[in-house]
């Protein structure tokens, strides 16, 4: 029989928003794949669980998956968390879904945090569809995203980093018009944690205000 592969949430902030479950799977699996073995460690830590960490990130995914899905197949129960959030969504863990899929691995994701839900939610703007889109690409590619996403009469989900956020802004108003409302969400589930709402011409001029932190969720919506 092989084991089970768990795709595990963790906190994106407070870490009372790890569930019970979450714990409880992490203490039963034979090892733990994590990002950072040192941020996994704090985590685990403090939930008084004692598994092997073994790490799983972008720059080593490729080499380390062949070696999870062999001991999936001796019948390891291996669970895979992330930095902060749903394993797979703009973090590693697609390619381990991939190939659990392609050698018929019974896989399990938990529900839990992530920061695109509660952003998307309290961003006021339309929630029955939505397109979540993630990061832009850094440099090739990243206008002609861009103009796609401007296409879109649904709402466009992304994250972006603090340092680029302002050039964002700048390209969305560019790209998607002065009538486009925004929401900005930053440090989800943290004590500093914070909402802007309002036109694009608003949000360029509040976060142009403020040195903001914090990995930033932006909710677009220029069909309203």
């Amino acid at each position: 029989m092989s084991g089970i592969l768990y795709f595990v949430p963790t906190p994106v902030g407070n870490l009372e928003d790890m569930t019970f479950r979450a714990v409880n799977v992490l203490k039963e699996v034979d090892y733990i794949l994590c990002e950072d073995t040192r941020t996994s460690g704090i985590l685990l830590k403090h939930f008084e669980i004692s598994k092997p960490l073994k790490s799983y990130h972008l720059h080593n995914e490729h080499q380390a998956t062949e070696k999870v899905i062999a001991d999936l197949k001796n019948g390891q129960d291996i669970a895979i968390i992330t930095d902060a959030g749903t394993p797979g969504i703009s973090d590693p863990g697609y390619l381990l879904a991939k190939a659990g899929a392609d050698h018929d691995i019974e896989m399990i994701c938990l529900p839990g945090a992530t920061a695109l839900i509660p952003a998307l939610v309290v961003s006021g703007l339309p929630n029955n569809e939505f397109l979540f889109a993630g990061f832009l690409p850094q440099k090739k590619g990243r206008q002609t995203k861009l103009k796609q996403l401007a296409e879109e009469k649904k709402t466009v989900v992304l994250y972006e980093s603090p340092h680029k956020i302002n050039t964002t802004l700048e390209q969305i108003r560019e790209f998607f018009g002065e009538e486009t409302r925004v929401s900005l969400s930053r440090e989800i589930s943290k004590k500093f944690e914070e909402t802007k709402r309002g036109t694009i011409s608003e949000l360029i001029e509040f976060s142009k205000s403020k040195t903001l932190k914090g990995e930033i969720v932006l909710i677009v919506n220029n069909s309203i």
